[in-house]
């Protein structure tokens, strides 16, 4: 079971979203397949070295595409994040995008609620 987490990973993970949202947005909607790629969560390890980074995608059809990207860009976007970043952290974290599914599963419940 994992523990909550303390007072300077929420920190450093709400900075980290905050900076990656701003790298993600500064690429242009035109670097991710014309999808709106959006940082809805960052969660950091104890020892800050991994960040779990959820992303939502519009439209949802453009996602595998999208996760893609991401991962051939994951060193480039980590580098920007370095840049920003660097002078709190000793290390910047390794980056790992995870797909959030909520706003999708939201639709999906609206869905059948229409039923």
């Amino acid at each position: 079971m994992e523990s909550a987490p303390s007072k300077r990973q929420l920190k450093v993970a709400r900075e980290i979203q905050r900076d990656l949202a701003e790298i993600i947005r500064s690429k242009g909607m035109a670097a991710f397949d014309g999808a709106m790629v959006t940082v809805s969560e960052v969660r950091i390890s104890p020892d800050l070295s991994v960040a779990k980074v959820f992303v939502s995608i519009f439209p949802s059809e453009k996602q595998g595409k999208v996760m893609d990207l991401l991962s051939e860009q994951n060193r480039s976007i980590r580098g920007e994040l370095g840049q920003k970043i660097g002078r709190q952290l000793r290390i910047v974290p390794e980056l790992d995008f995870f797909l959030d599914t909520s706003l999708d599963y939201a639709a999906h419940i609206e869905e059948l609620l229409k039923k």
